[in-house]
């Protein structure tokens, strides 16, 4: 890893507040002098040149494509999936399939144009062309000619970057991962199924529902209670609602000694019945959401204020994770002039709200083993036992968001709530058994959803499937604690020299030794591509050749590394 700094860079980025941050400043071989640096009217831009066949992977959870060459993004914390690359998680790196990976420390939303064409003298050529389609009127004739690398960074007059090399993008991205700590720390019962309950139970439906799995035996190991465990939640009070949850000691004692774990959703805006409000109030913003504080979490004080509340009023009541809902950008949410008593600005805030608010609610559990959820995150992540989620619902988005995590230090969740069907249902259901975190989310249905689509015996082999899951799952996530190494990659991380998986966003290594190829929507087939090696279905562990071949089945296509030749 090298570091190269240009100008003069902003004293709020994300190496800041990353605590264990790890640099280790070597020698590389990729050639520094090739980066420009110039001041703009409106911050800095760096540009590099990219080769006609170099192709670019990364920049935070991505939903439209997975090979960003020729596109341009704005890495701005948002909800939602856009062509203009505003995500969840925006991270500001990227690598390519050329040995290389770049990390720009920011934490404003940077403008990446990956592979813009210069200025050239061209003879005429004589081309008239008439397209009437889309795809071949916009067709980026990329693999012909070096383009430029073009990085904007607004309001900054400089810019730390630092650059890692590796013979795969895997390398690359373990480095990456370890510059900032390495992989998260996973308990056991965190690589189980997780179901989050709807959200008007009161007590006794709750502890009557942990009796439904256990009864069943239907594999469970989390249940997360939605907005309805509080008495205020738009913003929020983090107290209990009495009226619904009159002994929440004995619920949260009555789900461990069924041996459950209990995680509570909520967001950080901070309302005026809060028994915190008054204590947080100076270190907040200057603006509001939904009438409740925006507590700065970039200052002691108010990370101090708020997870001493959460430890001593929620954790030790046996609470051992949380939802951090709305951490992310929309049109509710607060302003990017708004101002923060750490100094920063609201654009600078939104890009490290999600960063901040997960190691404030880390202080609180104190110790206490965690997988959580987060609304978003962004830059140098990997040591947070966070999964991101969303209220996004595009089956093919979500498989691509698995393939796209393993990029950029990033868990993600294609969690299950809903579908048109049962047949959508179970395939949904099977792209979330092979992820991350197995999560169900019925925070809107009193009835479980498989009771909903009549597939009881179904949903239930398939999170038994997630639970003989462990062993490797276990195996994986302590690989990526120990040396970064994703746990779910794309196909490209580990083939780089094969050209391929360039731009295969449906397909993903899961946990070194399988390839897992699900099937969205109601469709039974689908086409695979096995990069060159030995191959056995997973399921009846037959032989399968490598290259593209068409699959049909109920199940999810998912194929087994063989020793045998």
């Amino acid at each position: 890893m090298k570091k190269i700094r240009f100008g003069t860079p902003e004293e709020f980025v994300p190496t800041k507040f990353c605590k264990n941050l790890n640099p280790k400043d070597t020698q590389i071989k990729y050639d520094t002098s090739k980066i420009s640096f110039s001041e703009t009217g409106s911050g800095c831009m760096v540009q590099f040149p990219l080769a006609p066949d170099e192709e670019v992977y990364g920049l935070g959870l991505q939903f439209v494509t997975v090979n960003h060459k020729g596109r341009k993004l704005r890495l701005a914390t948002y909800c939602g999936s856009t062509e203009s690359g505003d995500s969840h998680a925006p991270v500001p790196f990227f690598v390519t399939n050329k040995g290389y990976g770049m990390y720009f420390d920011t934490a404003r939303y940077a403008k990446f144009n990956c592979g813009c064409p210069v200025r050239r003298f061209r003879e005429d050529d004589g081309r008239n062309a008439m397209y009437t389609e889309l795809v071949e009127l916009y067709a980026k004739e990329r693999d012909k000619e070096e383009t430029l690398m073009t990085v904007e960074i607004p309001c900054s007059k400089g810019i730390d970057i630092y650059i890692f090399e590796g013979d795969t993008i895997t390398d690359i991205v373990s480095q990456y991962n370890m510059f900032s700590g390495g992989g998260c720390d996973m308990p056991d019962w965190g690589l189980g199924v997780m179901y989050r309950a709807y959200t008007k139970l009161n007590e006794e439906e709750i502890m009557a529902f942990a009796d439904y799995f256990r009864d069943n035996d239907i594999p469970l190991d989390t249940i997360g209670l939605e907005p309805g465990w509080q008495t205020a939640a738009y913003s929020c009070s983090y107290v209990w609602n009495e009226n619904r949850f009159p002994d929440r000691k004995r619920m949260i004692k009555y789900l461990k000694d069924k041996d459950f774990h209990v995680n509570l959703w909520e967001h950080a805006f901070v309302n005026s019945s809060s028994p915190i409000y008054k204590d947080i109030f100076d270190y907040s913003a200057d603006y509001e959401v939904w009438e409740g504080l925006i507590p700065d979490f970039a200052t002691e004080e108010a990370q101090k204020i708020f997870a001493d509340y959460h430890k001593n009023s929620l954790v030790s009541d046996g609470v051992e994770g949380f939802k951090l809902d709305e951490c992310d950008n929309d049109w509710w949410s607060f302003p990017d002039y708004a101002r923060f008593p750490s100094g920063m600005d609201g654009e600078q805030y939104h890009q490290l709200f999600g960063t901040l608010y997960m190691q404030t609610i880390l202080k609180a559990l104190d110790g206490v083993p965690t997988l959580s959820q987060v609304r978003a995150a962004g830059a140098l992540c990997s040591s947070y036992p966070f999964v991101i989620y969303s209220d996004l619902y595009n089956h093919k988005e979500y498989l691509r968001g698995v393939v796209n995590s393993g990029f950029s230090g990033i868990l993600w969740s294609p969690e299950v709530r809903h579908a048109a069907n049962k047949k959508e249902f179970l395939r949904r259901l099977q792209l979330n058994v092979f992820s991350a975190q197995c999560l169900i989310n019925g925070w809107s249905t009193n009835v479980v959803p498989w009771i909903k689509y009549d597939c009881e015996k179904e949903a239930k082999e398939l999170l038994r499937i997630r639970k003989s899951l462990f062993p490797m799952l276990r195996k994986a996530f302590d690989e990526y604690k120990l040396t970064g190494k994703p746990p779910i990659r794309a196909l490209v991380s580990d083939y780089t020299d094969d050209v391929n998986t360039y731009n295969i966003d449906d397909e993903y290594i899961f946990c070194d030794n399988l390839i897992v190829a699900p099937i969205t929507g109601e469709a039974d087939t689908r086409k695979v591509y096995l990069p060159k090696g030995n191959w056995v279905d997973y399921w009846t562990k037959k032989p399968v050749c490598c290259g593209w071949f068409e699959v049909e089945t109920e199940n999810i296509p998912v194929f087994e590394k063989s020793s045998e030749r």
